[in-house]
């Protein structure tokens, strides 16, 4: 664990997490991809800390196209801001100064390790919905208990995005304990009214068709319209609903 981190509420993240020299870089011994934690250096910052995920590391799925799961994890940072929930660090993708070459580079979060959804879940339940209505509209594939992180400060951060943004349904988590209940109207309005800016705003529908297909990008937007009409969580869908490992 690092001694020091950036915190995540660096007003000039994404400029940092761009410009920054990289001094030391460390492969993370977990996962199926590559992932390596950077100590970075910034002219005004100083010392830091990102998790950096080259897109040459990716292994390859059978369904998820080669090569784009760096891209989904930006798209999903672009969402998250986007509905103003803040869920995912500051994310970029980058490629100058990068050894592995082209690949997505995250603010590191210092968090507590042992502790994971199972472990915070109870008495967090307002967190813990959003979160859980992130990951539909996102369409995430893979929300373990691990990719949520307690920082220091006692917030809820949510990491490992690539999975997500599947033309086919791909709903796959450990966070199903609303099954059934109306979504909380507060997060159906923010909802809503990401929908509104998604349908006028060109530079954020050219932002995502950066990052995601035409057709994801479309069936994002009828998730969006799904969510707005049904309104309740959704029940574990037929197909394997939990990802695994569970942490």
């Amino acid at each position: 664990m690092p001694s020091q981190a950036w915190p995540p509420d660096l007003a000039n993240a994404l400029d940092v997490l761009r410009e920054a020299a990289v001094e030391e870089a460390a492969l993370l011994a977990a996962g199926s991809n590559y992932v390596y934690l950077l100590r970075l250096r910034h002219a005004s910052a100083g010392e830091g800390y990102a998790v950096y995920k080259p897109q040459r590391g990716e292994a390859p799925l059978s369904d998820f196209p080669d090569g784009t799961l760096f891209l989904r994890e930006v798209a999903s940072y672009v969402v998250s801001e986007a509905l103003g929930w803040h869920l995912v660090p500051p994310t970029i993708s980058r490629a100058d100064g990068l050894e592995g070459g082209v690949g997505v580079l995250q603010l590191f979060i210092e968090h507590d390790p042992s502790r994971h959804f199972f472990t915070l879940r109870e008495g967090r339940e307002p967190e813990m919905q959003r979160i859980a209505l992130y990951d539909w509209l996102t369409n995430n594939a893979d929300r373990k208990g691990g990719h949520c992180l307690l920082a220091r400060d006692g917030r809820i951060w949510c990491i490992d995005q690539g999975l997500t943004f599947h033309v086919d349904d791909k709903l796959r988590t450990v966070i199903w304990d609303f099954q059934g209940e109306a979504v909380p109207a507060q997060l159906l309005a923010d909802v809503s009214a990401f929908g509104d800016r998604l349908r006028s705003d060109e530079g954020l529908r050219t932002e995502l068709l950066a990052l995601i297909s035409a057709a994801e990008l479309a069936k994002f937007e009828e998730r969006v319209e799904t969510i707005g009409r049904v309104g309740v969580f959704p029940p574990p869908p037929p197909w394997r609903p939990y990802p695994w490992p569970m942490v």
